[in-house]
């Protein structure tokens, strides 16, 4: 009996940590405002579907297209895959470093821009403006454009976006083919997702100078520097990764989810 009861305190030292840990994840997923950004993010791909109802479906989806979508693509799944990452890359020291940084004045602004800006660039109009923005400066030594550069490498942002429209495209191709819509071979199915790797990154690249431009345009260039040097750290390296992977393994699933739909309703209208 002795022998067991030794075993309580270890076992509630553990079962204190393990709680602890979770409430300083929580702590992060506040700080960093992913629910919203999520949100964010869900609106815009609610917009998307539309187009694909258009192109795909004649515009004949109907309500139960609509209510597909807003399921597939749920704001609290988003929030959960990003969550398994960053409990994955972040903990110790390190957590407390971003929870730290994104905690203060400097950081909640930086995320208050970046959220307004993905929201803002929605609109086609705004877009434009931030791809016509970029494209006045682009290959000038314009010395906002080169701190913004200087970030998008630290993050490896271009090849990690592309990466991950791949693997999203493909992932819809597979969707549209196990749910009956097409006949396609893996290797087609690669080869059709990949399409044209050199225009995909010339337009990835116009987007996010764009966006980054216009997000945070209103960011003193003392705030984007202390930005980029926290993005370099081991800290701020961790969580890039963990941001990359879980928002990429969750529109890889929305976009396995939205072939699949899309099958099932061709599969219906033609019955």
């Amino acid at each position: 009996m002795r022998r067991f009861l030794t075993l309580w305190p270890v076992l509630w030292l553990f079962a204190s940590s393990a709680a602890f840990a979770d409430a300083r994840m929580s702590v992060l997923i506040d700080v960093l405002e992913l629910s919203e950004a999520a949100v964010i993010l869900s609106e815009e791909g609610v917009g998307q579907a539309q187009d694909i109802n258009l192109e795909m479906l004649d515009g004949q989806g109907g309500a139960g297209w609509a209510q597909q979508v807003s399921q597939i693509y749920a704001p609290t799944r988003m929030v959960e895959l990003v969550r398994a990452e960053l409990e994955k890359e972040l903990s110790g020291d390190a957590l407390e470093q971003v929870i730290t940084f994104f905690a203060s004045s400097r950081g909640r602004e930086i995320i208050a821009l970046e959220n307004a800006a993905r929201r803002a660039i929605q609109d086609s109009d705004v877009e434009d403006a931030a791809r016509a923005r970029y494209a006045e400066v682009e290959g000038s030594d314009d010395a906002r454009l080169a701190l913004i550069r200087k970030y998008i490498e630290s993050g490896d942002m271009i090849s990690r976006n592309v990466t991950s429209a791949l693997n999203s495209n493909y992932q819809f191709l597979r969707g549209l083919a196990e749910g009956g819509a097409i006949e396609m071979t893996q290797e087609e199915m690669l080869e059709d997702a990949a399409g044209d790797i050199e225009s995909s990154t010339r337009d990835t690249t116009q987007w996010l100078f764009g966006f980054l431009l216009l997000a945070y345009h209103p960011l003193s260039d003392d705030d984007l520097r202390a930005y980029i040097a926290f993005s370099e750290t081991p800290a701020g390296q961790a969580l890039n990764r963990a941001l990359f992977e879980g928002f990429g393994k969750s529109y890889e699933d929305i976009s396995y989810a939205l072939g699949r739909a899309v099958a099932l309703n061709m599969t219906a209208q033609e019955l």
